[in-house]
């Protein structure tokens, strides 16, 4: 397998913030380019987690019955049927 590193873009971003969380930020190295990235992508994991269990939360307030042993094995044996057809030759 060959793995191609991510394509990396530009984007200029232009913030207002008092000066001295502008001065705190410098001191302590979160205007670099690396720090925002890592803030960025912090941010969107969270977020990710946040619909995660947000959905998480929507299932588990439905009034569904779980699934039997038999009913996912059913489920199961038909995923796997249609699979072999697709992949089956065509004549």
């Amino acid at each position: 397998m060959v793995m191609t590193p991510p394509k990396t873009g530009s984007v200029e971003i232009k913030i207002k913030l008092p000066d001295s969380v502008v001065r705190e930020a410098k001191e302590s190295g979160l205007l670099t380019s690396k720090s925002i990235e890592s803030m960025l992508r912090a941010e969107l994991h969270r977020r990710r987690a946040a619909r995660l269990f947000e959905t998480a939360d929507r299932l588990a307030a439905l009034d569904m019955q779980p699934l039997t042993n038999a009913e996912v094995e059913a489920e199961i044996q038909a995923a796997r049927s249609t699979k072999r057809l697709s992949n089956a030759p065509r004549r």
